[in-house]
């Protein structure tokens, strides 16, 4: 029988499949529309050689420890709304870029005001 409607042509009409539906991109907002499951942290490595050398230089987590409130709040513009992911083992040059953006901030806040920036700098 299947093979008489194939030959005449089917009589009924087949229902169309279900368009999906659009998903956020990633980044800050998906998070808030549900766009899907959170990414799985990856596995802490053990501190070597190499990580205590990049510490001495400036980079790393244990830097990060040593970071004042305006270079967190770099630090979290850059995750969460430039979207350039996690900034908690930055390495050295990325420390000082931060650090420049930060006296940038600092320089130009006391020459619109008048007066030093409220937080310290470490």
């Amino acid at each position: 029988m299947d093979r008489i409607t194939s030959l005449m042509g089917s009589q009924q009409a087949q229902p169309e499949p279900a368009p999906e539906p659009e998903r956020p991109a990633p980044g800050l907002l998906s998070k808030f529309l549900g766009g899907g499951p959170e990414p799985e942290p990856e596995p802490k490595k053990p501190v070597g050689l190499l990580d205590k050398l990049h510490g001495a230089l400036g980079g790393g987590p244990e830097s990060e420890k040593k970071e004042d409130a305006l270079d967190k709040g770099i630090d979290w513009v850059q995750e969460h709304i430039l979207g350039q992911g996690p900034q908690d083992n930055e390495n050295a040059l990325e420390q000082a870029k931060d650090e420049t953006i930060s006296d940038f901030i600092r320089g130009q806040f006391k020459s619109t005001t008048g007066h030093e920036f409220p937080v310290a700098d470490k």
